[in-house]
């Protein structure tokens, strides 16, 4: 699958801001489940490029003088590949390795718990028999299953800083919070788990928007993963679109900022995801 993604945010201040820095994780990456084919992102300030830790594409700008208005808007294009193949041992999922030259954390890292992926002996309880006998697909799919049954999709009912301990206690959340439960269940069993933001594609969708899911490590040595929506209870396919990663929400949101002035905020975001056709093959 190919898409022309089109995400367009604009905050607005009743109160201009007067000084602001920004960091944005808004352009994908090409890697073994997409090719990025073109990208522009662009901000009212300079933008500088660099990666992550995570090798995700990083940018930051500064806007120095009085702003009523922050516009940030980036299009482009992504090939989708639709599966998780079989790899020779049998294991589903997709190898994640550094570019060459790229210094990257081991999938270890993400073995840690966070503020907003700290579990709760509740959720341990909860995830235990469906990891008691090691986590091979299956159990993670059954694991993200139960836990979509468990913390129910309803949107407004929780924020981008709601922890996956609240929103299991909530009973209700949306995808982040879905993302962020399945992080932390996994990490409580020693299991290294990463949340990713995206977009997700769904035709009979009125309105668009981000979309997260959580990638969990299958085997650390091998940077073998696979990557679950919990959302929609499946393995990820050729209708996600992968932005970045991070070990929660905080460390992989598309648009983080710090303001000085500019109260009374208001934020409008617009996202338009169209697929592509393919040129048939001509032989």
């Amino acid at each position: 699958m190919k898409y022309k993604i089109h995400h367009k945010t604009v905050y607005r201040y009743a109160e201009p801001v007067r000084r602001s820095v920004h960091e944005l994780r808004l352009a994908p990456r090409s890697g073994p489940l997409q090719s990025v084919r073109a990208w522009t992102l662009t901000a009212p300030g300079n933008l500088s490029e660099a990666r992550d830790g995570f090798g995700n594409i990083v940018h930051n700008f500064t806007l120095a003088g009085p702003a009523s208005t922050i516009s940030i808007m980036a299009t482009g294009e992504v090939e989708v590949i639709d599966t998780q193949p079989g790899d020779a041992g049998g294991h589903h999922g997709f190898h994640d390795l550094p570019d060459a030259g790229e210094a990257r954390v081991s999938p270890l890292y993400f073995a840690g718990a966070t503020p907003l992926t700290q579990a709760s002996d509740a959720m341990r309880a909860f995830a235990a028999p469906f990891l008691a006998a090691g986590h091979e697909v299956p159990a993670l799919l059954a694991l993200a299953d139960g836990i979509a049954g468990r913390v129910r999709y309803t949107a407004n009912t929780t924020h981008v800083g709601t922890s996956a301990t609240d929103a299991f206690q909530l009973g209700s959340g949306v995808c982040q919070d879905h993302a962020q439960v399945m992080v932390a269940a996994c990490r409580a069993f020693g299991i290294p788990a990463r949340y990713v933001s995206g977009y997700f594609y769904d035709p009979a969708a009125t309105t668009m928007a981000s979309h997260a899911w959580a990638d969990v490590c299958l085997d650390a040595g091998r940077a073998l993963w696979c990557s679950i929506d919990v959302t929609h209870r499946c393995l990820t396919d050729g209708r996600h679109v992968r932005l970045a990663v991070g070990r929660d929400y905080a460390s992989a949101a598309p648009i983080r900022g710090i303001l000085e002035g500019g109260t009374g905020e208001t934020m409008e975001v617009d996202i338009a995801i169209t697929p592509m056709s393919t040129a048939p093959t001509v032989s």
